[in-house]
């Protein structure tokens, strides 16, 4: 006979545990730390969105092993029976958060108030959980935005995650992509589920967010996006300092970083039309000044100035310049990125690594991410680093928006 369990806690799973496989997770995680596990109540949802329900029994050799157990599956949504109030201490720096503050995730996120469930607003990976002056709302809060005196959670206890719970599988969409990236998958399929997703969250009168690198303009994809933003198909952009410096570049002297985007070749004294171009937007004070004085009349950043669509530029240790309108503190710049995250119904990355991974890194996961990239690397690294409701397609940056663009005016 084994040894009697010297811990033991009972948690609950709720939801669609089944189909979406978080049941057999949680207990695979239960085991695999050496626990034992007694299912006290399993019952099934009747129909396909009906949630199902799992009483859990844990047992564990130590206390220690117990709460490494309850650590795990808790990213599951396994929450104990007997749920108790979450627990706060308040911050005692400002920038920082009290010893064994709660780590959020990206999923959505419940704490427990008063005996009662509160959603956690502004969900965002990596931060920690503030709660107001009375309890009653809870938001998500990056380290660097703690104010001494913030009432910080602390702990697990009080806190529960949902998980996303297979909802592309059950509803269909990007259901075509069984796995991340593939160099292989057929691209009009693949382009065609991302026009659907985009027509989606426009009939919702949710935003879409492009996060866009400088490749899209050097392999003439800069028309592509215009049509995007005329048709109203693009509601914020992020981007760096190299992406509207070429843009422009290309607006001014037909090149990108002094190659000719309708021959192809290199041009004479064409090396240096992206510092001229840096050069004459920085006389001119801004973007905006260079569009309101007639000098930009075209491209990516004309269109963003003249209809009003935000733009988030940051910047990086490699800029040249940068342009006035670059942000240069990147904790300013993360700031002004997170204003502009609550609303997205989809988010469009096209040929950038670490902007992908950066703005991936702000996006709870309910929000569908599609990262185009010649390399499939870029996606595996956005997916490793958390944003796992993202889907991939390897391609070329101005063949993928030719082709989404045309999906998208059918």
């Amino acid at each position: 006979m084994p040894n009697p369990a010297l811990a033991i806690e009972t948690v609950v799973l709720e939801g669609h545990i089944v189909d979406s496989l978080l049941l057999p997770k949680v207990l695979d995680a239960i085991l695999a730390r050496g626990g034992r596990y007694h299912i006290a109540e399993l019952k099934f949802g009747e129909r396909q969105d009906d949630p199902s329900r799992a009483t859990i029994e844990i047992r564990a050799d130590s206390v220690e092993a117990l709460e490494a157990i309850l650590a795990e599956i808790h990213a599951h949504g396994a929450v104990p029976a007997n749920a108790k109030d979450c627990e706060t201490a308040p911050a005692d720096v400002s920038g920082a958060f009290p010893e064994g503050f709660y780590c959020s995730t990206n999923f959505r996120t419940q704490v427990r108030c008063g005996g009662e469930w509160i959603e956690v607003e502004d969900q965002e990976m990596d931060c920690g959980i503030v709660l107001d002056a009375d309890g009653s709302s809870a938001r998500c809060v990056p380290m660097t935005e703690v104010r001494a005196g913030d009432r910080i959670v602390v702990g697990r206890d009080g806190t529960r995650v949902m998980p996303p719970e297979g909802e592309a599988r059950r509803h269909g969409l990007f259901e075509f992509m069984a796995s991340p990236v593939s160099s292989e998958r057929p691209k009009a399929v693949g382009v065609r589920e991302i026009a659907t997703a985009m027509k989606a969250a426009r009939s919702r009168g949710e935003k879409i967010v492009a996060v866009l690198g400088p490749a899209v303009v050097h392999t003439g994809g800069g028309e592509h996006v215009v049509q995007l933003i005329r048709r109203g198909f693009l509601q914020v952009l992020f981007a760096g300092n190299a992406l509207a410096v070429h843009d422009m570049e290309q607006a001014f002297y037909g090149t990108s970083l002094g190659v000719s985007l309708d021959r192809g070749l290199p041009t004479d004294e064409g090396h240096e039309h992206h510092l001229r171009t840096i050069n004459t937007i920085r006389r001119l004070g801004g973007i905006r000044q260079a569009v309101e004085r007639g000098v930009l009349k075209s491209g990516i950043m004309y269109e963003c100035a003249t209809r009003g669509v935000p733009t988030v530029l940051c910047g990086s240790i490699r800029d040249d310049g940068p342009i006035p309108d670059v942000i240069t503190d990147i904790l300013v710049a993360q700031s002004e990125m997170r204003k502009h995250v609550p609303g997205t119904g989809f988010c469009l990355m096209v040929g950038t690594t670490l902007h992908s991974i950066a703005v991936g890194n702000l996006l709870p996961a309910w929000v569908k991410v599609a990262c185009v990239d010649i390399n499939p690397a870029t996606v595996t690294k956005l997916m490793d680093r958390g944003s796992t409701q993202t889907v991939g397609i390897v391609s070329d940056a101005e063949p993928f928006l030719q082709s989404l663009v045309a999906e998208l005016a059918k």
